[in-house]
């Protein structure tokens, strides 16, 4: 996530799941509007990222379901036929384990602590071992700063003809979105 395009993917990705899960795209931004004040003159700074906990989880959630490199997609399995602890697995299943595992749901990270650095092989966006991405911490404050950014300084919603996103996802060189993001923002005032 350390490249422009894999960082700009996560944070498209992050607003897309949070936009089709309103209640989720409202405590991320409860939590950050409430972290940064209420003072329309703060700004998020690299200072004020640690106390957002929830926006962890959600960055954790997202590079989840949507790994940013193409070498980190999930798991294919090129057999006919596998079974494992009795269950059957068909040839050419993507295999993610993970309890309800193509639902959104950040707080699956609630009591685990967000380990990038390779070490909890059940979650490795970013690699592991030598071949581990260099820029894990840049790319995560990154993303944390502009989600941060956005979701203090607008309100979020779909156009009106338009009922959810829709998730397909492109692979290239990063793991995009097919279709293209388009939202629209309404500047948040806390004072009127």
């Amino acid at each position: 996530m350390g490249g422009v395009d894999t960082s700009a993917s996560t944070v498209e990705w992050s607003m897309s799941e949070m936009i089709n899960n309103p209640r989720i795209l409202h405590k991320a931004q409860q939590e950050v509007r409430q972290a940064l004040g209420d003072d329309r003159g703060n700004s998020v700074d690299e200072a004020s990222l640690h106390r957002l906990k929830y926006l962890d989880m959600v960055i954790a959630e997202t590079l989840r379901l949507h790994p940013p490199g193409p070498l980190l997609v999930p798991r294919e399995n090129r057999e006919r036929q596998v079974e494992l602890n009795s269950y059957v697995i068909p040839a050419n299943t993507h295999v993610i384990y993970w309890t309800e595992a193509e639902r959104f749901v950040p707080e699956r990270f609630v009591d685990r602590s967000i380990d990038y650095t390779g070490n909890d092989f059940q979650f490795i966006p970013f690699g592991a071992g030598r071949r581990m991405c260099p820029g894990v911490s840049f790319g995560t404050a990154v993303v944390k700063l502009t989600l941060a950014s956005l979701l203090f300084h607008f309100d979020w919603s779909l156009p009106a003809e338009q009922k959810s996103i829709n998730l397909t996802e492109c692979f290239g060189a990063t793991l995009r979105r097919q279709y293209a993001l388009h939202l629209l923002p309404t500047q948040y005032c806390s004072v009127l």
